[in-house]
């Protein structure tokens, strides 16, 4: 028996070869030129072999990394996905507190929603992704954990966005709301556009769930390519996502619904995030964490702006409570005066 007899398409199946002792642990069913195996060996594998199979060797090779996970990077990855999931609680309990979206642009809300779905399925069929996730198998539970935080990051975030966009719809101003009708601004989103957020990100989590499925199953040797796919577009979408929502900031002059606390987390922790992933996935996953750095620098810009929008209204507040102090000491023709009672108040 040969060695390639000794490769087969059962997943996850043991040989021993009797040409020499060593074991083969199948952990894809791709054809044997394109096998991401980890190999167990009783005895040295021929040379001969390893050099027909690289990614034998690469497959070995990276299950034994991971199975000595660097502790600082854990717990690095961890703060990350605390991170993560903390800074956006402000944003979650502001629109809930306000019970109103108003503020955010449904454009924002549609574009960073499709992007994260990108995102998450990005990460999932990256074959660097896959093949740690089959060293799970050879690998102890915490290695293992250590390993996927990284898929789970994205996950937090995609999971967390989804939910600011449920509350965007639940909780989205109706003209029924407003007291004044007539004083509608047609500019306003209205809610058959909320409608339509929830029906193409829907969709959209549709299509690379099944595409996914099928590249991952029917068409293997084309699933780099339909990962960066997904990548592009969800940079794609990040570079542009912020957009609509910093011309909706600045036509309202106000930050509505937008939440700062958020953003000043997220804008230093997206640089943090995308280091994260680029040690982990290296450049070969560019199209995982460059989708942060952009994200990054587009936040910070919307940050500022609300930053000083606050700012201003602070400091006209301040204004009109000392004007309003200033007025208090005018004498009002239905009150009576003392004998302490300035004559001019403190008009000038």
């Amino acid at each position: 028996m040969n060695d390639e007899r000794c490769i087969t398409y059962i997943y996850t199946y043991i040989l021993t070869c009797p040409y020499e002792p060593f074991s083969i642990y199948i952990a894809s069913r791709q054809l044997p030129d394109q096998l991401a195996l980890s190999i167990h060996l009783d005895s040295p594998a021929p040379s001969h072999f390893t050099s027909q199979h690289p990614s034998i060797m690469y497959a070995s090779g990276r299950c034994q990394e991971l199975a000595h996970p660097n502790m600082i990077n854990f717990s690095v990855s961890v703060f990350i996905l605390v991170g993560i999931l903390v800074s956006y609680l402000p944003q979650h309990y502001k629109i809930i507190s306000k019970r109103s979206s108003r503020g955010l642009s449904p454009m924002f809300v549609l574009l960073g929603t499709i992007s994260g779905t990108a995102s998450i399925a990005n990460i999932l069929t990256l074959p660097e992704s896959t093949r740690d996730m089959a060293c799970c198998a050879e690998i102890g539970s915490f290695p293992c954990a250590a390993a996927l935080l990284g898929i789970a990051q994205i996950g937090v975030q995609w999971t967390c966005f989804f939910f600011i966009m449920l509350l965007f719809l639940v909780f989205f101003p109706r003209p029924s709301d407003d007291p004044e009708p007539d004083q509608f601004d047609s500019s306003e989103p209205t809610w058959k556009e909320a409608i339509l957020v929830l029906a193409l990100s829907m969709t959209f989590f549709a299509v690379a769930l099944l595409g996914s499925i099928v590249f991952v199953y029917a068409a293997h040797q084309h699933i780099r390519g339909w990962a960066t796919f997904l990548g592009l577009l969800a940079t794609t979408l990040a570079a542009v996502q912020y957009i609509p929502q910093i011309i909706t900031t600045w036509r309202l002059q106000e930050i509505g619904s937008l939440s700062v606390p958020m953003m000043c987390i997220q804008t230093p922790g997206s640089a943090v995030f995308a280091a994260s992933l680029a040690v982990r996935l290296g450049a070969a996953g560019w199209s995982a964490w460059g989708l942060f750095i952009l994200t990054g620098l587009l936040q910070g810009c919307l940050l500022a702006m609300s930053l000083w929008f606050m700012w201003r209204d602070r400091k006209n507040a301040k204004v009109g409570n000392a004007r309003d102090a200033g007025g208090n000491d005018v004498i009002q023709p239905d009150q009576e005066g003392s004998e302490q009672t300035p004559l001019l108040g403190n008009q000038r």
